[in-house]
């Protein structure tokens, strides 16, 4: 078996490729910059260079592979840039996948996405689509959809942390009542690996999140609890907040974009049922522990 992992230096990728080097799986990353893939190629991972939107060394790096793990994905651009990195990059891959007689592709999707969500920002459509088009192949597959994914040096929970303990104030988007499962990241690691060649989860979709479920108002009351310090949540109106993200979001550093103001607007990002848990038998780490690991 060899795995070839799109994505595996960006936030998560890294956990998911050191989970598969640590069953001692043959790993090929799709890397856009070798020099910056020092840690995966210090872990035996083999480096292939190139980028998903090339359909050229897509082929050349999925040649010998016997499985794929897409990873790949954007939070911010355009819509066309939603389309060319995440749909078209990713039919790249499955028709070089095909051409490979790949034995299964593991994709990484996000909770929330659905037929309703599609039409609301452009990320959301993005990943429908890509989860379409593998259900469509003939590609043996698993689809994995992540609640918000926590852990050290990215992600959001970094940034939650950073608030709470600057700031006496901490700023809450709308009314903090929607719901939501972190998921920490070596879980969605653990995850991913077993995936890789587990016989019954194939062909299935999987929502996946932590053992704890909380609003926002309670995530930010957790941080500070855990942290030790005392907060006062101030709550921005949705018409606010997407005001001021239409004014910075193209601006370095900017917090959030339009469309991620309308995905924290869209609901509960919880899992709809246990199928992950009762198939995969992870044990999952608990939000508070998240949140100490994190600090």
């Amino acid at each position: 078996m060899k795995i070839l992992v799109t994505g595996g230096t960006g936030f998560i990728g890294p956990k998911i490729v050191h989970a598969l080097r640590a069953q001692d799986r043959e790993v090929r990353a799709l890397v856009r910059s070798p020099d910056r893939s020092a840690q995966l190629a210090s872990w035996g991972v083999e480096l292939a260079t190139g980028d998903v939107t090339d359909s050229v060394t897509v082929r050349n790096a999925i040649d010998g592979c016997t499985h794929v793990i897409h990873l790949v994905a954007i939070l911010r651009g355009r819509p066309h840039d939603f389309a060319r990195v995440m749909t078209e990059g990713f039919r790249n891959v499955l028709a070089a996948a095909k051409e490979q007689r790949v034995e299964r592709v593991v994709l990484m999707s996000a909770l929330g996405t659905n037929d309703a969500s599609k039409d609301v920002v452009p990320y959301y459509r993005a990943k429908w689509q890509m989860e379409q088009d593998v259900q469509a192949s003939s590609l043996e597959h698993v689809i994995f959809r992540p609640s918000f994914v926590f852990g050290p040096g990215g992600g959001a929970l970094t940034a939650f942390i950073r608030q709470v303990k600057v700031s006496p104030v901490v700023t809450v988007i709308g009314p903090g009542l929607q719901r939501s499962q972190p998921i920490w990241v070596e879980d969605v690691a653990a995850y991913f690996a077993r995936a890789i060649d587990l016989p019954q989860a194939a062909g299935r979709t999987y929502e996946i999140g932590g053992p704890d479920t909380v609003t926002w108002n309670e995530l930010y009351e957790r941080i500070a609890r855990v942290l030790h310090k005392r907060r006062r949540l101030v709550h921005v109106p949705w018409t606010v907040a997407r005001t001021g993200a239409r004014l910075t979001e193209r601006l370095p550093g900017a917090p959030l974009s339009v469309d991620q103001v309308s995905m924290l607007q869209g609901g509960d990002n919880v899992v709809g049922s246990s199928d992950a848990v009762d198939r995969f038998q992870i044990p999952l780490l608990p939000l508070d522990e998240q949140i100490r690991r994190s600090a």
